[in-house]
C-alpha cells in the first residue's frame, strides 16, 4: 500500500524552516479567504467541517445505495509508535493531520506522505537551535487537529503555542505561546485552532491544573496575538462577582478551553466551550455561580468583547465541561427562521440558544437540586423543558440498585464529604465528553454520543483541591455507550442505539448528503448508518480499537473519500476500493473481569491528585474501598489482607465461606483460594466496600 511509504526528503522542509523562521506578510502568496458559511463539499478545511461544527459534508457520491461497495482505499500507518484521534483536514487533495510527535501531509489519493514537520527530538530536528526553534523540539501537537487558511496549516501544540505552517511544504511561518511566559504547568493548546477572515482562534487548557483559561485570536500571517478574553473574570470584569470575595480562587478557577471554536462571521462572533470550575468538587471555597465555567461565551471576532454567555451548570462540582463544541444551525421556531446554536451539556441534554442573543429557542425550566451547605450547592439547575437527554436517567436503573445504595434523582447530586451511599446517573462524572455532535439540514437531527454510568456521589477527603470520589463500585449496573439522533425542532430523541462504551465517547459522527452518520466503534469498526433510521448499513474492521478520531470526507479526482484516524493508523476508504477488512483486535474486558495479579489486598486506597499545578500535589488514604479492587491470582495462593488505615474492618466473603474477623490497624488476615472461579467480599460495618478475587 502506497500509504506505507515515506518520501524521500520528507525532513527537508525542516531543515528550510530552521533557516527561514517567519516569512515577512509582503512576500507570502496572498490566498483567497476561505467561506466557511457554505457546507462543505470537495475540501474538509476545519476539524468540524466549516465554521459552524455542523460535520456535514455537501458529498454523496458515497450513499444509502452505494455504501455496499465502499472499501478501503489505502492506510497509512504513522511511525515509531505514534497515534492520534484527530480529524484530518483537507484542501486540494491533501491532508494534514497531527499524530505522535509529527505533523503530516498526506496525498489523499494514496495516502503517501508529502512532508512532515517534527516537533521532538530524535525526529530530524536540529539539535543548534534557536528560542524560536525550539518549538520544534519541545512541543507535541496537540490531539485535537489542526485548521487551514491563507495557505497555511495551523496546529496548537501541548506547550501553550499555536504554529502555523505552509501547506506546500510544511515550513515553519510562524508559532506564537497563547498561555504565560514562562510556561505555567498543565499549559496547553488541547483543541484545533479554527480559522476565518485572516484570523486564527485558539483556546487554552488546562483549568485543571489551578489556572484560568482563556481564548486568544492571532493574525493569521504573522501569529501577532490580537486579543486575549479569560474564561474567568478579573475584579472589575463583568462575573467577577460570582466569585467569592476577598479571595484570589478566581485566579485559579478553571474553565478551560479545550476544544474547537465555532463561526457566524456575518454576525461577528465566535464560539466556544468551556471547562470546569477547579478546585473541581471543593464547592466550600468558591461559592457562587463561578461563572464563565460550564458556559458558552460569544465574542466578537474583532475585539475578544464577550457579546453573551450561557452557563449550564452553575457551581459545577461535577467536573460538568460543555465537553463537545457548540454547533451552529438554521432553526424554525414558530414558522420564522433563527439563527441558533445547539450546545451539549455532559448529562446529554440539548440547550438551543439564540446565537444573537444567547437566549433560550425553547423554554428552560429551574429545578430543585439536591442540597449541601458545606459545598454552597446551587438552589436550582437548569433543564430544557420536554427535552430528552441522550443518557440513561434514574427510570432506566430503578430496581437496579443494591442495598445498602440508594438512588438519587435530582439530576445534580452532590459529591458530599464521606457519604458513601448515595448513587445517581452520570455521577461523579457526566460522560458525554470530547467527542464532537454533528447535525444533517437533510434531517434536522442532531447526532451525539456518550457513555451512561451510575456511581457514588462521594468525596473522600476534607482538602477542597482534592479531587478524587472514589465513586467506584464493583455492584453497581455496568457503563453504556449511546449514540443518538435529537429532532433539532422538538428536542426529543428520534433514534437510539447502545454501543460498547468508550471514556472519550468513540470517534463522533460525520454526516453528509448521502443520507449516512459514519462513525469508529470502540470494537475497531468503522461503521455507517442510515441517518434517518439509524439502522447500520455497513461496517469495515479497521485492526485497531482504540484513540478512534472523527472521520472527515472530501473529493480527489472526481471520487468520495472517506478518511479516520484510528490510534496508530489513517485509513482512506472510497467506492471499489482494494484495501480489505483486517483481522479484529482483541476484545475488550467484559465489565467486572481482569484485575491486578497480587498477593496482597490492602483495606484502602492512596489516591494522589493527578493535576498539582500552583497547589502542588495532593495525597489522600479512601478507606472505604479496596486496593487493588479487583486482584488476579492462580490457584492455590495464599492472599494476604491487610489493613493499612486507622478504621476497623470486618471482612467477609459474600459466600459465607470465611471472615476476617475484626481487623485493626496493620493487621493482617490470610485467606488460600484453591478453587478457580470469582469471588467477592465486603466489610461488613461500611457494607458499601466491595473487592473481588480472580482465581485463574
Amino acid at each position: 500500500m502506497t500509504g506505507e511509504m515515506l518520501m524521500r526528503g520528507s525532513c527537508r522542509s525542516v531543515l528550510v524552516a530552521l533557516a527561514l523562521l517567519v516569512v515577512p506578510a509582503s512576500v507570502a502568496v496572498q490566498q483567497p479567504d476561505e467561506d466557511g458559511r457554505a457546507f462543505p463539499g470537495k475540501d474538509w478545511p476545519l476539524v468540524g467541517g466549516d465554521w459552524t461544527s455542523a460535520r456535514y459534508s455537501t458529498l454523496g457520491q458515497i450513499n444509502t445505495q452505494t455504501i455496499k461497495n465502499l472499501s478501503g482505499a489505502w492506510v497509512k500507518r504513522f511511525g515509531a509508535g505514534s497515534s492520534t484521534r484527530a480529524t484530518p483536514v483537507v484542501k486540494d487533495g491533501r491532508l494534514f493531520i497531527p499524530a505522535g510527535a509529527l505533523v503530516y501531509a498526506l496525498d489523499g489519493i494514496t495516502g503517501e506522505t508529502l512532508w512532515t514537520w517534527p516537533t521532538s527530538q530524535g525526529e530530524g530536528a536540529s539539535s543548534s537551535r534557536s528560542p524560536m526553534e525550539s518549538i520544534a523540539g519541545e512541543a507535541l501537537p496537540n490531539v485535537g487537529g489542526a485548521a487551514l487558511g491563507e495557505g497555511l496549516v495551523f496546529v496548537g501544540l501541548r506547550d501553550g503555542r499555536v504554529a502555523a505552517l505552509r501547506q506546500s511544504n510544511g515550513e515553519l511561518v510562524w508559532a506564537e505561546r497563547i498561555g504565560e511566559t514562562p510556561r505555567l504547568k498543565g499549559e496547553s493548546v488541547s483543541g484545533a485552532p479554527t480559522y476565518a477572515r485572516g484570523i486564527v482562534f485558539a483556546g487554552l487548557a488546562n483549568g485543571d491544573w489551578a489556572m484560568r483559561g482563556r481564548v486568544v485570536a492571532l493574525d493569521a500571517k504573522t501569529g501577532k496575538q490580537l486579543w486575549t478574553f479569560y474564561t474567568i473574570p478579573g475584579p472589575g470584569e463583568s462575573g467577577h462577582d460570582t466569585w467569592p470575595k476577598d479571595s484570589d480562587i478566581w485566579k485559579h478557577g478553571g474553565a478551560g478551553v479545550w476544544l474547537v471554536g465555532t463561526i457566524d462571521a456575518d454576525l461577528g462572533l465566535v464560539f466556544f466551550s468551556t471547562g470546569n470550575a477547579v478546585p473541581m468538587y471543593g464547592g466550600e471555597i468558591r461559592k457562587g455561580d463561578n461563572l464563565f465555567t460550564a458556559s458558552i461565551v460569544a465574542l466578537e471576532m474583532q475585539t475578544g468583547k464577550l457579546r453573551w454567555h450561557y452557563q449550564v451548570v452553575r457551581h459545577d462540582l461535577w467536573d460538568a465541561d460543555i465537553a463537545t463544541p457548540p454547533l451552529l444551525y438554521e432553526a424554525q421556531v414558530g414558522g420564522r427562521p433563527r439563527k441558533a446554536l445547539a450546545a451539549l451539556r455532559a448529562d446529554g441534554y440539548f440547550f438551543l440558544l439564540d446565537r444573537e442573543t444567547g437566549k433560550a429557542v425553547f423554554p428552560v425550566e429551574e429545578r430543585p437540586v439536591t442540597q449541601d451547605a458545606f459545598l454552597n450547592t446551587a438552589a436550582t439547575q437548569k433543564f430544557p423543558v420536554g427535552a430528552d437527554s441522550i443518557l440513561p436517567g434514574c427510570g432506566d436503573y430503578k430496581g437496579r440498585i443494591p442495598a445498602p445504595f440508594v438512588l438519587d434523582c435530582s439530576g445534580f447530586a452532590p459529591p458530599s464529604l464521606n457519604k458513601h451511599t448515595v448513587v445517581a446517573p452520570n455521577t461523579p462524572i457526566p460522560r458525554v465528553r470530547v467527542t464532537p455532535m454533528a447535525y444533517s439540514p437533510q434531517t434536522g437531527y442532531f447526532y451525539a454520543q456518550g457513555m451512561g454510568t451510575i456511581g457514588r456521589a462521594r468525596r473522600i477527603s476534607d482538602d477542597p483541591w482534592f479531587q478524587e470520589t472514589g465513586g467506584q463500585s464493583l455492584v453497581l449496573p455496568p457503563s453504556v455507550g449511546i449514540i443518538a439522533a435529537v429532532d433539532s425542532r422538538t428536542n426529543k430523541i428520534v433514534w437510539k442505539k447502545e454501543v460498547p462504551p468508550a471514556l472519550l465517547g468513540g470517534s463522533g459522527p460525520l454526516m453528509t448528503a448521502g443520507g449516512l452518520m459514519f462513525r469508529g466503534a470502540g470494537d475497531g469498526n468503522f461503521e455507517a448508518f442510515d441517518a434517518r433510521s439509524g439502522a447500520r448499513l455497513w461496517e469495515f474492521q479497521t485492526g485497531v480499537r482504540t484513540a478512534r478520531g472523527p472521520a472527515a470526507t472530501y473529493e480527489a479526482a472526481g471520487e468520495q473519500y472517506v478518511a479516520v484516524a484510528m490510534g496508530t493508523v489513517l485509513l482512506a476508504f472510497k467506492l471499489g476500493g482494494m484495501v480489505g477488512p483486517q483481522a479484529a483486535p482483541p476484545p475488550a474486558p467484559e465489565p467486572g473481569s481482569g484485575g491486578r495479579e497480587t498477593e496482597e489486598i490492602e483495606t484502602g486506597t492512596l489516591l494522589q491528585v493527578p493535576f498539582g499545578g500552583a497547589v502542588g500535589n495532593r495525597y489522600a488514604l479512601d478507606e472505604h474501598t479496596f486496593s487493588p479492587l479487583r486482584a488476579r491470582v492462580k490457584a492455590g495462593t495464599r492472599v494476604m489482607f491487610v489493613n493499612n488505615g486507622r478504621t476497623t474492618h470486618t471482612l467477609a466473603a459474600q459466600d459465607g465461606s470465611w471472615t476476617s474477623g475484626r481487623l485493626g490497624p496493620a493487621k493482617s488476615f490470610y485467606v488460600t483460594f484453591d478453587k478457580p472461579g470469582t469471588y467477592r467480599y465486603s466489610c461488613t460495618e461500611h457494607l458499601w466496600a466491595v473487592g473481588q478475587v480472580t482465581v485463574e
